[in-house]
């Protein structure tokens, strides 16, 4: 019979219009539900600590998430001169954390002004930007015409096909009500975002004259060339008039200090560059006092995009401010912007090695850098009244601060010759002997006058290309040599790791054995790596190495998870070099430095250095003279002087290529399609700057949707996601929804899992609760009273915690999902490690175990919900970490011929752990797949490079 009301599978959809509580969340809800599970989830603020009940083996509360270390101080010597301890006037938005303070710059401190550029009182609050209409959505008519816009084009990335049908369809329906649709087709949409004057930064052409007209030139001194560029001092006051970076930026120098005035560095503002620029800004110049210096970052993608036609590539070039935190220009919230399309000039491979050629190259690159950065140079003397994103008018001064790149594009920029340093002068065929002496533009110049600029004695001593002028050289402050940045993608990730120490080893290997038997090893490395189990955001290697293209990505997950496979298959001292390598690696990519890190930073190189002369006496190499390995010896001087690595890596500029020239490339018609993607891209730099305009406004929901970097990966884990929600130090919560095929009572239940004493394990749990959650009926081991006490079982639980290092939300919080499930993804149980704390006063590890789970449950007792997780332990082997590797060892903890199995409370739980076997020097079986290897093997290395946090609490 048919059942009457509404058509069939069709419902009225619900706007959602229930706000989250939480200031600065800004999410709306359809229902009171929906708000209740993103309150549960999202906001949870428990921290990790004590449970409601202890089980053997006994958990307590939870220790500091990171080691405790010994407290920084200042450098000695110094660079420059110490800021004295004088706050500056104004307000810097973001503040220190609990128990640092911040000492700011006594003059360029960043005070607030009017849009004269006249001193404000201290506490008068910003000016609008815009009139607080909540009805003024021009250039759009409505809410409705701007988020289909950002819909169609942002978002869905819609054709302009796409987009004409979808208003057709619409403007059918709109028909019934004498209505139209929001446009009357892509053009429409097109013109109406081309309208908006906000975030509007045009495009503009540049053309060079031939260097050459006669017939008898080669062809590539005889033609122009053509570079894209938007005018770089807008683009600079449009990431600066940013709303959605408010809280995310530092509008003064600062040293941040503990209780006994001892340093630590994070983002690049609280380093020495820009404190040392801004004494030198003051003392050429004391009437800029109380004016904000603006460091500009500067990055070019060495990919070239196969977009033009005939001998010319192009490639981009980006620009951020270093005001910004690393979390905000990483995050992409309009903190990285393509400003540059540089012209490649090409020709005949027979002009391939032609000096005259090679020279023009590297001229054309660095006047084309010149010439369209020249309009801030104004505003690098004197003072600009810009507005910033609090919303305050200041009077801001352009720097010229980092430049990331990659190796080969830094020769290019910094005018030396391959091989050797871009920042010191140390010999090419003996880079880490310590002989080198910092570079900067001046002692170039000393140099060249010292040798009457004789091009072979530069170029063979010192290393000098006399054919380069940097850019540089045209403005005020700027040194190419100092600007040189740390890159960990490639000096560390891709180019010491992946392109170095991995090759070596399959070097030593078929040095050291015949091709069968070195193929074999080989093979056996990879058929280990395939059978290490699965871990949230791990990319898993199905067949091991063995594919060609490899990704920055890949390396990262390679590092995770080498060091345990090629274990007993190599010598000792090699595993020992990589181990004492990662170490370095681990190190340098952390967030936060004091100078105890930095001390760590210098040792870690120097035992890597003492390590890897193996390869040397095993003949895999003659000497090892590198400049990506040579890099490491500047790591904690750039530090000092820029903050932390990840915030200048080229891996933010490598993700941005990918929404900045990719993705508009698929979009454009791939004819000519240079000027179809320079279009996209200012498009959605409107788009972008109108949403955070009525976000300002009160209009929309203070919801940020960032471009996706990266298409989805099926090979990599989707369970980790960076988290903006508010700083916790830990908490794990169960899944929303329990599972609906598993019996109620703990007897069932201890029978459908196979654990026939589940009864004992529940009745044990209940009674060493607290007095306050149990009462005396409850108090009594008996099945008839766990009769009672329906459970609920599921198949997931979500950690959050602090993890500023990692992949991280703004606020540095990472969330990842604990699995514990019969089938994972048709191929099998999976079922997941963690960390439970048993004792708060021990660091590290030595206050935890690894546990891995067999169940994820909840249950009331007396009113109050226990969410907790049955649990198999492992046990320490030994009471220190594996010398040869670093990391902690552990077996699974036996008694008799059985798992010990216990319950614990999630609240004793604090993340997931990744365990890898220790393979030993036997091959493994052909046919073991990763989903047994946690059954498998006698002892598990814990796994102390699966991510910065898990690094943090292992060392």
């Amino acid at each position: 019979m048919r059942r009457h009301g509404r058509g069939r599978g069709r419902g009225r959809t619900t706007i959602a219009t229930i706000p989250c509580p939480y200031d600065g969340c800004g999410l709306l809800f359809r229902s009171s539900g929906g708000l209740s599970n993103h309150v549960r989830v999202h906001q949870n603020p428990t921290r990790v600590g004590s449970a409601p009940g202890a089980h053997a083996p006994s958990p307590s509360p939870s220790p500091q998430p990171y080691r405790a270390s010994t407290s920084p101080g200042f450098d000695e010597p110094a660079p420059f001169t110490e800021p004295q301890s004088t706050p500056a006037r104004g307000s810097p938005s973001p503040g220190a954390q609990p128990g640092w303070k911040r000492n700011y710059h006594p003059n360029l401190d960043g005070r607030p002004c009017d849009a004269e550029g006249n001193d404000l009182p201290k506490g008068t609050p910003a000016p609008l930007r815009r009139p607080a209409s909540p009805t003024d959505w021009s250039p759009y008519d409505d809410q409705v015409q701007f988020r289909t816009a950002d819909l169609a084009f942002r978002r869905g990335e819609m054709s302009a096909d796409v987009i004409s049908e979808l208003m057709e369809v619409w403007a059918l329906d709109k028909q019934k009500y004498d209505a139209d649709a929001p446009f009357t087709g892509p053009e429409d949409l097109y013109e109406t975002i081309d309208s908006t004057a906000l975030g509007d930064a045009p495009w503009k052409c540049l053309v060079t004259e031939p260097l050459a007209t006669g017939t008898d030139a080669p062809a590539w001194a005889r033609q122009s060339y053509t570079v894209w560029y938007r005018d770089p001092e807008v683009v600079a006051s449009n990431i600066l008039d940013n709303p959605e970076l408010d809280g995310l930026f530092d509008p003064a120098p600062y040293v941040e200090v503990d209780q006994n005035e001892e340093r630590r560095r994070s983002d690049f503002m609280s380093a020495n560059f820009a404190w040392k620029h801004a004494d030198m800004i003051f003392a050429d110049d004391p009437s800029t006092e109380g004016a904000m210096i603006a460091p500009l970052i500067f990055g070019a993608d060495k990919t070239t995009v196969s977009i033009g036609t005939g001998d010319t590539e192009y490639h981009p070039g980006y620009m951020s401010l270093r005001n910004l935190h690393s979390s905000a220009r990483r995050a992409h919230r309009g903190g990285v912007t393509p400003f540059i399309f540089l012209a490649i000039p090409k020709s005949d491979r027979k002009y391939d090695n032609d000096p005259a050629f090679r020279t023009f190259k590297r001229q054309l690159y660095h006047a084309s850098f010149a010439a369209v950065l020249s309009s801030l140079k104004p505003g690098m003397t004197t003072p600009l009244v810009r507005r910033c994103p609090d919303g305050h008018f200041r009077r801001v001064i352009w720097e010229f601060g980092p430049f990331i790149a990659d190796y080969p594009e830094q020769v290019q920029l910094a005018g030396i010759v391959q091989g050797w340093c871009t920042k010191c002068t140390a010999p090419s065929h003996d880079l880490d002997g310590g002989l080198g002496d910092p570079r900067s533009q001046e002692l170039t110049e000393q140099m060249i006058q010292a040798l009457d600029g004789d091009p072979k004695l530069l170029w063979e001593n010192y290393g000098i290309n006399t054919d380069v002028i940097p850019f540089t050289n045209d403005f005020p402050r700027a040194d190419i040599h100092e600007m040189m940045s740390p890159d960990l993608l490639h000096q560390i990730i891709k180019g010491t790791f992946k392109d170095h120490l991995v090759e070596w080893v399959g070097e030593y290997i078929y040095l050291t054995h015949e091709k069968p038997e070195a193929d074999r090893i080989m093979d056996e490395i990879d058929r280990r790596i395939a059978a290490i189990p699965v871990f949230s955001g791990l990319r898993r290697f199905k067949d091991g190495r063995r594919f060609k293209q490899w990704t920055g990505d890949d390396s990262k997950a390679l590092m995770k998870i080498y060091l345990a496979a090629i274990k007993d298959l190599v010598p000792h001292e090699i595993v020992s070099t990589l181990s004492a390598f990662l170490d370095f690696c681990y190190l340098v990519r952390r967030r936060d430095f004091d100078e105890s890190t930095l001390e760590a930073i210098e040792n870690a190189v120097s035992v890597y250095h003492q390590r890897r002369e193996i390869f040397i006496q095993k003949h895999v190499r003659d000497s090892i003279s590198l400049p990506r390995q040579h890099s490491m010896t500047h790591y904690a001087p750039d530090i000092k002087n820029f903050g932390a690595p990840y915030g200048v890596c080229s891996s933010i500029t490598e993700s941005r290529h990918i929404t900045a020239v990719k993705r508009p490339w698929r979009r454009s018609n791939r004819f000519e399609a240079l000027g179809q993607m320079l279009l996209t891209n200012q498009r959605l730099d409107k788009l972008a700057a109108s949403r955070a305009d009525f976000v300002e406004r009160g209009m929309l929901p203070a919801q940020f949707a960032a471009l996706p970097d990266k298409l989805p990966d099926p090979d990599k884990e989707p369970d980790e996601e960076a988290d903006d929600g508010a700083h916790v130090q830990g908490t794990v919560v169960l899944a929303r929804t329990r599972e609906r095929l598993y019996p109620r009572t703990a007897a069932e239940l201890g029978t459908h899992i196979g654990v026939h004493n589940f009864p004992d394990l529940v009745s044990a749990y209940i009674n060493d609760l607290p007095e306050r959650y149990v009462d005396d009926a409850m108090s009594v081991d008996s099945n008839l009273s766990l009769d009672s006490i329906p459970i609920s079982v599921f198949h997931s639980a979500v950690a959050t915690f602090y993890a500023p290092s990692d992949f991280s939300g703004i606020r540095g919080m990472k969330r990842e999902i604990i699995r514990c499930t019969p089938s994972w993804r048709k191929r099998g149980p999976r079922r997941d490690c963690a960390f439970v704390v048993e004792n708060e006063n021990k660091l590290g590890f030595a206050g935890m175990s690894a546990v891995r789970i067999r169940l994820f449950l909840s249950f009331e007792v007396d009113g109050e919900t226990q969410p907790c997780a049955l649990v198999e332990w492992f046990k320490k082997v030994g009471r220190s970490p594996d010398a040869e590797t670093g990391m902690w060892i552990v077996e699974p903890e036996m008694r008799g011929h059985q798992r010990v199995l216990s319950i614990v409370h999630l609240d004793s739980m604090l993340r997931a752990a990744h365990l890898i076997p220790v393979f030993g020097p036997d091959p493994i079986p052909l046919d073991l797949r990763y989903i047994h290897s946690l059954d498998a093997f006698r002892a598990f290395h814990v796994n102390k490079y699966i991510d910065h946090h898990a690094n943090d609490l292992l060392s």
